[in-house]
């Protein structure tokens, strides 16, 4: 096979990402990231968008109705799966994973979510939505290989998402339940102290009182005297 043959091959083979962040910086961090990784059986072909709105007209022309992974733009480019910010202004990572599982066939375009905030509440909000994983930012190797399990639509979903599910659970550093735990023992903690400190001034109270009521009677004096 000669150079030519080898690099059209090469580009067939690649994992093919569509990455879409508002972010000039963070776009540059992931293409870089992803174009450099050397641990994968194939490489990356990276498309780099700076909105959700430029990333649905990408997917789904005008016309075309639905999203699979066939989609195609303009100049034949096809894309494995899609790598989005959460927190996008106009159009959120999320909204955007909601209009291309809206739009997609039996055979839709795997989505993962990234986000540089580690909140339960929206990684489950994702999950259930249908994304096919979230990773939390800054990326790193370790997270592309993630991505190379995700565009690989021979995986069992059930199996990936419940993976997913204990990786997220744990890489959370405080649920809420944890949260209101800490806060309750530490109230706890300074009721006990309050409480200490009360009876001791209190106690402090009465043996002040017993010796003025002794002083006054002159019973004091007896003691002294005697």
């Amino acid at each position: 096979m000669g150079a030519g043959g080898e690099g059209k091959a090469a580009a067939e083979a690649a994992v093919r990402v569509l990455v879409v962040d508002d972010s000039p910086v963070e776009r540059k961090v992931v293409e870089l990231l992803l174009r450099n990784h050397k641990g994968g059986a194939a490489p990356f072909h990276v498309t780099a968008v700076d909105s959700g709105k430029k990333a649905m007209e990408l997917l789904g022309p005008k016309g075309q109705g639905r999203l699979d992974s066939s989609a195609a733009d303009a100049n034949g480019l096809t894309v494995d799966i899609v790598l989005t910010d959460y927190c996008m202004p106009e159009m959120t990572g999320y909204d955007l994973l909601k209009a291309i599982k809206a739009l997609s066939s039996p055979n839709p375009i795997p989505v993962v979510v990234m986000s540089s905030e580690n909140e339960p509440q929206r990684i489950s909000r994702c999950l259930t939505a249908g994304a096919e994983d979230f990773i939390l930012k800054p990326l790193k190797s370790k997270d592309v290989q993630r991505l190379c399990n995700c565009s690989n639509p021979a995986k069992p979903k059930d199996a990936d998402d419940d993976a997913q599910r204990k990786s997220l659970s744990s890489r959370r550093k405080t649920t809420p339940s944890d949260q209101i735990a800490k806060k309750a023992t530490i109230e706890l903690s300074h009721y006990f102290q309050f409480l200490f400190k009360f009876i001791l001034l209190a106690y402090a109270v009465l043996c002040l009182s017993e010796l003025l009521h002794r002083w006054s009677s002159g019973s004091f004096l007896s003691l002294w005297s005697s």
